[in-house]
């Protein structure tokens, strides 16, 4: 999510407290991120209360209880008290509190991936996804077409994702299509893979190859990326044949380009300098 000041604080607490919930085998992650999906849909609706709950005047505790009267039945209670919570704190914009709540929901999908040991499947899939969007001009178009029906793209999504992806892919993929929010297709694949990488303390780096990388190749790229960076890398791995350079790597906002064996002697001398 990017934030300032107030926001930025706020949806930190928030992710703490979504963390501890998650982490007890009692909590549901998937239902949980249905809920909070829900409530995100129901607040991006409703501009009066989000105005309500985001007002800097109105004290935490009032908009806390207000929350929980309006959720009381219609989530669960772990659901209804991690929203009041996050509703206690103060926001720097109307719709960063919307924004964080829509992150928190993925957040909560994937540790529930986390937890069935499906993450990485996950993580390949959303990148691998954004490649066949990226690359199909008319799928692109069906997914992204405003005049479309929310039950036509899902009907879409299902066929092409159903039964050939994981569970947590599917759902995933669809809230994204189906609630883009002002964001672009590619943006939205590229935040979710980001946070899919996050969970396990890891990079994402898209990394293009003028030809196939063979195991030992992407094992010496990642270790070497993993000392420069200082973190856990995760390769999504993409061939073609015009890359100049033989390789075009992308972490974050830094895009590198230059051979396999450049690129590691290239890490090696930023090591030991």
């Amino acid at each position: 999510m990017t934030a300032h000041g107030a926001s930025r604080e706020a949806f930190a607490a928030a992710r703490e407290r979504l963390d501890a919930l998650t982490d007890s085998t009692s909590v549901d992650a998937a239902r949980l991120a249905d809920e909070l999906a829900a409530v995100t849909a129901l607040l991006d609706r409703e501009v009066s209360l989000r105005r309500v709950l985001t007002d800097p005047a109105q004290a935490g505790e009032a908009k806390a209880e207000l929350v929980q009267r309006l959720l009381a039945g219609q989530v669960s209670g772990t659901a209804a008290d991690l929203v009041a919570g996050t509703v206690r704190s103060r926001w720097s914009q109307t719709r960063d509190l919307v924004d964080a709540l829509e992150e928190l929901a993925s957040i909560a999908d994937l540790t529930a991936a986390e937890k069935a040991g499906t993450l990485d499947d996950v993580e390949d899939e959303l990148f691998r996804f954004g490649r066949i969007v990226s690359s199909n001009t008319e799928l692109r178009a069906a997914l992204t077409d405003r005049k479309a029906t929310v039950a036509a793209k899902t009907e879409l999504l299902n066929r092409l994702l159903g039964g050939r992806a994981k569970a947590t892919t599917e759902r995933l993929v669809t809230r994204l299509v189906t609630a883009a929010r002002g964001r672009s297709l590619e943006t939205g694949l590229e935040s979710l893979s980001t946070l899919a990488a996050e969970r396990r303390d890891r990079a994402v780096a898209v990394v293009t190859s003028a030809v196939p990388l063979s195991d030992t190749q992407k094992q010496r790229l990642g270790a070497a990326l993993a000392k420069l960076y200082g973190r856990r890398m995760h390769l999504n791995l993409d061939v073609d044949p015009a890359v100049v350079g033989g390789m075009r790597v992308q972490v974050g906002d830094e895009v590198i380009n230059g051979s396999v064996a450049d690129r590691i002697e290239d890490a090696g001398r930023r090591l030991a300098s």
